[in-house]
């Protein structure tokens, strides 16, 4: 089972696509694919390499997305994260880039940044964003990489271009959107000044502990002290795991199979309370009030799904149960702001919905917004943020029934 959870982290990373164009050919269609190729690295070569503030630098390849105060992070698959000056969303900067090898996801407490690198945790001070610092590096905590832990070699990526036939390219296209790459990610009910993460989120804040997951695990950190997080536990959970959320003292854990439920009454040693299976989906999640909202859909390794978006009623914690369930074009992250939903259509772009009566969301569709691709959403408190495969786009939606486009961050890809 261990061999076949790395095996299938690497498969995810080789679909990792930074740019498709088209080849004209008598035969079959076929389009040449920027992707990643592996190559075994010793551990000591990239702790050796130097992380921290790079000069700012174009989008290529974007993963998960936080909010922190008046920044934009995001993260630029397996090489670090894009520090935005978004004080003015309608003229968004890029000011710095973090170099970190490795990278998939980010939390934000208190001025400090925690990033995975491969194996090992990051901790950069941030309270200056043109100068940003290594502060910590726990190492060996997140084992999953490893090929062989005695030589400590692990498998890194370098860039390649192959042609494929177009019959071939549907198992790629969602590339950031792999169980790799993760409403509101962060639980604020302290003293702690926490961000907030996508729905697609594996890094969540709450109550002085930093929670991640991978495809089986959840991880456990305390950052009480937010420069010097320390190591707590790593528990086996199932398979299938991508995304985390934590409300109240909850974590509600998405997975292609099901949303795990988890009590963190006790933050250091989360305990298992109950799943809600459904079909073999890629599965986000997200919380507000007696009422989980699921979106399911066909993917990348979901082509056993469906499409559709759940309403489950999680009162009773014990047995959450499934009330209302609307079918969608292809949902991929959502959020919530008062009582709106809004909901990231892949290549249907973004739709929102009133939720003044959650049991006929779907029914009241406010607006739908077409031409471009919708990974993720936050609804953060200055404008509406959606990532999607060409661009990062920022919405006003002060009047949610009017939503209007403000600006956009192209996306570049790698060159050849």
């Amino acid at each position: 089972m261990k061999n076949f959870y790395i095996y299938s982290q690497y498969l995810l990373l080789l679909i990792l696509l930074s740019g498709i164009t088209s080849c004209k050919d008598s035969g079959p269609k076929t389009k040449k694919v920027h992707y990643k190729t592996s190559v075994l690295t010793k551990v000591s070569a990239l702790r050796a390499e130097n992380v921290g503030s790079y000069p700012a630098m174009q989008i290529s390849i974007p993963g998960k997305i936080y909010v922190y105060n008046d920044y934009l992070f995001i993260n630029e698959v397996g090489q670090g994260i894009h520090v935005v000056d978004n004080k003015n969303p309608s003229y968004p900067r890029i000011i710095n880039f973090i170099k970190i090898p490795g990278n998939m996801d980010l939390a934000v407490n208190s001025n400090f940044l925690y990033a995975d690198s491969y194996v090992d945790l990051l901790t950069f001070d941030i309270s200056d964003p043109l100068t940003i610092k290594l502060q910590k590096r726990n190492n060996d905590v997140f084992p999953g990489y490893y090929v062989d832990q005695a030589k400590e070699t692990i498998v890194t990526y370098k860039d390649t271009v192959v042609t494929v036939s177009s019959e071939n390219e549907g198992w790629m296209e969602d590339r950031a959107g792999s169980p790799f790459i993760n409403f509101l990610g962060a639980a604020v009910t302290d003293s702690k000044s926490y961000g907030q993460g996508g729905s697609m989120a594996r890094f969540t804040l709450m109550n002085d502990y930093l929670y991640t997951v991978d495809h089986s695990s959840l991880g456990v950190f305390n950052v009480s002290a937010p420069s010097n997080p320390t190591f707590v536990s790593n528990k086996q959970i199932g398979w299938g795991i991508e995304t985390i959320f934590p409300y109240e003292d909850k974590l509600f854990i998405g997975s292609t199979r099901g949303m795990h439920i988890y009590n963190a009454k006790n933050p250091g040693s989360p305990e298992y309370i109950s799943t809600y299976a459904h079909f073999t989906s890629c599965d986000p999640v997200i919380v507000v009030g007696k009422y989980a909202y699921v979106t399911l859909r066909t993917g990348n390794f979901c082509q056993q799904g469906v499409n559709q978006l759940d309403i489950l009623n999680v009162e009773d914690i014990l047995h959450p149960t499934l009330v209302k369930t609307f079918p969608m074009q292809n949902p991929h992250g959502l959020g919530i702001s008062g009582n709106y939903l809004y909901l990231a259509e892949g290549e249907f772009g973004l739709k929102s919905f009133s939720i003044t009566d959650p049991l006929k969301v779907g029914n009241i569709k406010v607006q739908q917004i077409t031409g471009f691709h919708a990974f993720d959403i936050i609804p953060a408190s200055k404008s509406l943020i959606v990532t999607g495969d060409n661009g990062i786009f920022q919405f006003n939606y002060s009047n949610p029934r009017v939503i209007k486009q403000i600006s956009k961050l192209q996306i570049v890809p790698a060159s050849n």
